[in-house]
């Protein structure tokens, strides 16, 4: 990484991964001016991960799945919000199965499934309803 203030190279002096988040927070230094500054490094999942469906391979939305785990949360009053923290939990679960930057759908399914079934058993089944896993 380039350093903000004069374009030289850094080095990392500090690095933490943010489990709430899903990132990593870094302090790096400049080699050439000694500048420190702060960075925080977020996966892109529309290029580092892809979402396996029916045979075929598209870049995985984690805003289809935020909608569909808020649509189970609708019958809650704070199921925006809600839905944004299962949503985070959700993918911390699925960045620890990846083998190949690829996840099919079923165990996406299983993973939102039994995340929402520990918050509320009401929304884990609506979610079920609507997306069933092929082994079940």
């Amino acid at each position: 990484m380039v350093c903000i203030y004069c374009h030289g190279g850094t080095q990392v002096v500090n690095s933490r991964p943010q489990k709430r988040t899903n990132s990593t927070w870094r302090r790096r230094r400049c080699n050439q001016c000694g500048g420190v500054f702060t960075s925080i490094e977020v996966i892109d999942l529309g290029v580092g991960l892809a979402f396996k469906k029916s045979g075929g391979i598209e870049p995985f939305s984690r805003d289809k799945l935020l909608l569909s785990v808020y649509d189970s949360l609708r019958h809650r009053k704070t199921a925006l919000s809600d839905a944004g923290s299962l949503t985070n939990t959700i993918l911390g679960y699925v960045y620890k199965q990846l083998a190949d930057a690829t996840i099919d759908r079923d165990n996406l399914v299983r993973i939102t499934c039994s995340v929402l079934n520990r918050f509320d058993q009401a929304a884990a089944t609506h979610y079920h309803a609507f997306h069933p896993a092929k082994t079940d």
